[in-house]
């Protein structure tokens, strides 16, 4: 069976700009003037497989059940997200994923791109996932000195936790960690004004 990638004569990993440029090459070796009228089925499915690979969600779907029915191609979900850097619930979702890979150097840097405190990620992840990126991501900004980052992260992660208990057993942590930031690090990182509305 050929794939859609062996059609284009392009690697699984390709970008869409890499899509497109082979996708171009080959329509021009398809067209009437060039190939004929027998080329039309061919340009077809040429058309099909473009249609389908440049389409994120419809790539992701046609992967998978390549995978299952050849067991060939394996979906790489972190370039998948890379490549969506104009959608902000894949960046929020690649910042989880760098967290949870231990990558968090590009997943802070991906967050400071989105726009830091300004990403409201609680707008594009499941609660759950949410509150767990929310505290490893605050963990890691403290431990690189980002303390008011990490502290507005806390925050809101303990305002969610009232409304809707979720941690349960891990919020003494999380408090802990809060006043420590106060009593330790806060104060050195924010103006007087700041850190009495933090207080």
């Amino acid at each position: 069976m050929v794939s859609y990638y062996d059609l284009l004569k392009i690697k699984q990993d390709a970008s869409s700009q890499e899509i497109k440029k082979a996708f171009r090459e080959k329509a021009k070796l398809l067209h009437p003037d060039i190939a004929g009228d027998n080329a039309a089925s061919e340009m077809r499915k040429l058309l099909v497989a473009y249609e389908t690979l440049i389409d994120g969600n419809r790539r992701f779907e046609y992967d998978r059940a390549y995978v299952r029915f050849t067991g060939k191609y394996s979906f790489n979900y972190r370039s998948f997200l890379r490549e969506s850097r104009d959608d902000p619930e894949s960046q929020a979702k690649l910042v989880f994923f760098e967290l949870l890979h231990l990558e968090e150097e590009q997943a802070i840097a991906i967050w400071k791109e989105q726009g830091g405190l300004g990403f409201l990620m609680e707008n594009y992840l499941d609660r759950e996932d949410w509150m767990d990126c929310s505290f490893i991501l605050s963990e890691e900004l403290a431990k690189r000195g980002y303390y008011y980052e990490a502290f507005v992260l806390l925050v809101k992660l303990v305002e969610a936790e009232r409304r809707l208990p979720y941690f349960k057993h891990f919020m003494e942590e999380v408090e802990t960690q809060l006043k420590e930031l106060v009593r330790l690090h806060l104060r050195r990182a924010v103006d007087a004004e700041t850190y009495v509305d933090c207080l």
